[in-house]
C-alpha cells in the first residue's frame, strides 16, 4: 500500500512538472448558431521546453483536433495538422482565426455568448515523447463580438464551412 502511494505521489508531481511547461494565456471559443456542428478554439500558448499541442478534448465536443487554415492560391483551405502542432521553447505561437486553431466538432449543443467551455488539451514534450494535459477554461465569444484582443472574429472564416467540415 506504501509504494502504491509513492507511485501515485510521484505521477502526481511529475504530472505537475509537464504541465509547467506551457501557460495559456486568453483562450476563448468562437459562438455557434443552431445546428452548428463544429467551432474554433483560441489562444495563445508559450512553453518553457519544447512541446507539441498533439490534441484534446472537451465535454461539448465529441471530437476536438489541431487545425491549420492556410491561403492556397487564392483559396483558403483547412486541414488538420495530423503530427500537432509545435510550440518552441520561449517562442509563443498565437491560435487565431485564419491561422492555427483547435477545432472542436460534433458538438453536443449550441455555444452562445456567456458560456465557458472547459477543454483539456494535450501535449507532448519533444524531448522525452511523453504526453501530458493542461486543462483550461474557455469563454464563449458570441458571433460577430470582438474579444477583448481587439481582434474581429466574424470573418467569414468558417462558420458555414466548419459546420459541414468532414473528415
Amino acid at each position: 500500500m506504501k509504494r502504491l502511494a509513492l507511485t501515485l505521489a510521484s505521477l502526481t508531481l511529475c504530472a505537475s512538472a509537464f504541465a509547467q511547461q506551457v501557460t495559456i494565456h486568453s483562450p476563448w471559443v468562437r459562438g455557434t448558431v443552431p445546428e452548428q456542428k463544429a467551432t474554433g478554439l483560441f489562444m495563445n500558448i508559450e512553453a518553457a521546453q519544447d512541446v507539441r499541442l498533439i490534441g484534446g478534448a472537451s465535454p461539448v465536443a465529441g471530437v476536438v483536433e489541431i487545425h491549420e487554415m492556410s491561403m492556397d492560391q487564392g483559396v483558403m483551405k483547412m486541414r488538420q495538422l495530423e503530427n500537432g502542432l509545435p510550440i518552441a521553447k520561449g517562442q509563443p505561437v498565437e491560435l487565431k482565426p485564419g491561422g492555427y486553431h483547435v477545432m472542436l466538432m460534433e458538438l453536443k449543443q449550441p455555444l452562445k455568448g456567456g458560456d465557458t467551455v472547459p477543454v483539456t488539451l494535450t501535449f507532448e514534450d519533444a524531448a522525452s515523447k511523453k504526453q501530458f494535459t493542461q486543462q483550461i477554461q474557455a469563454p464563449v465569444t458570441e458571433l460577430g463580438q470582438q474579444h477583448g484582443s481587439g481582434h474581429d472574429h466574424h470573418d467569414g472564416h468558417g462558420h458555414e464551412g466548419h459546420a459541414g467540415h468532414k473528415h
